[in-house]
């Protein structure tokens, strides 16, 4: 009766596995306290890190929203025939800013295109020397924003085939440049950010390898007693979670002020007038990321490295 009773008031096995992570956590959390220093320098050292892919990552991000509302100024400039009247070029462009992803569409007639060619030239005096007007009369036309550059190009690229047209421009050179730049940048970033997240794996490894040199004689006693090496390896999986969770922190300061102090030449360099302010501070994905990715390393080094270390480390048999 008194076994069954030990049987029964013996607890299950989620309670033993709470109070176990309990008993772990709280080790580790004391170990780290023990040595504040050594904890914020290696926490430091891991923010420093992190800090410079998603540093880049942050502006990339808010470049890539602010190209987003670039896209508002695709346009198309329509140069019709001289065969076109006034009137046909004006029921032309009525009937192109009713087509499905067109935002809007101007008719400018060959008078009106003349005058603000010469209120934005240098050449007015050379203009009164013309007999005839060489301008022609332009059809400005400018795509919906919820639409990709591929489609907008395409949409206006099929305006360019009417017949009423004869020769078109598509003003999107400058923004395709910048969309191969922000590529080729995107690139550098995800092969800096594996470089660099193999080095906080490089830090966290050494870190946790002299934690288990230095409680090696406790770890032996452990495994004399018959603790399994998840029992073991617990605590210093806390540890690690600890390391980058408090890199990951550090990292977000450290790019939160970096962002502040560029944004305002960011913002002259590219003209930005954007109502999100995203230079302002970190878009959502960056803390995600960091919070997730940081914390993540930590645990899954800290996992390999102690689970190497325990092979090597068997109890002295007698």
């Amino acid at each position: 009766m008194t076994a069954a009773r030990r049987v029964a008031d013996r607890p299950g096995w989620l309670t033993r596995t709470a109070r176990d992570h309990r008993r772990a956590l709280r080790d580790a959390w004391q170990r780290l306290l023990q040595q504040p220093f050594g904890t914020l320098l290696t926490g430091l050292v891991i923010g420093i890190t992190l800090s410079l892919p998603a540093a880049l990552d942050a502006v990339i991000a808010g470049l890539d929203t602010a190209g987003y509302s670039w896209e508002g100024a695709y346009q198309a400039s329509l140069f019709l025939k001289d065969s076109v009247s006034a009137e046909q070029g004006q029921k032309l462009a009525a009937d192109i800013g009713h087509k499905p992803g067109i935002a809007s569409s101007r008719y400018v007639s060959r008078d009106a295109a003349l005058a603000e060619f010469r209120a934005h030239s240098d050449y007015g005096e050379a203009l009164d020397l013309l007999q005839d007007n060489p301008l022609p009369a332009v059809i400005v036309v400018t795509p919906e924003r919820h639409q990709s550059r591929d489609q907008a190009a395409a949409l206006l690229n099929s305006l360019a085939k009417l017949p009423e047209v004869d020769q078109a421009r598509l003003d999107q050179q400058w923004l395709d440049r910048l969309y191969a730049i922000l590529g080729f940048v995107q690139q550098l970033v995800l092969g800096l950010a594996v470089a660099l997240a193999l080095t906080v794996v490089v830090v966290i490894a050494n870190t946790v390898r002299l934690d288990v040199e230095r409680r090696r004689e406790e770890i032996l006693v452990l495994k004399q007693v018959g603790a399994t090496d998840a029992y073991i390896r617990r605590p210093f999986l806390y540890t690690g979670l600890a390391y980058g969770l408090l890199g990951a922190l550090l990292a977000l300061v450290l790019v939160s002020i970096a962002l502040g102090i560029v944004a305002a030449p960011l913002r002259q360099l590219f003209k930005l007038n954007l109502d999100s302010g995203w230079l302002a501070g970190l878009p959502p994905r960056t803390p995600l990321l960091l919070l997730i990715a940081g914390p993540l390393l930590g645990w899954l080094t800290s996992h390999g490295t102690v689970s190497w270390r325990l092979i090597r480390l068997e109890p002295i048999k007698h």
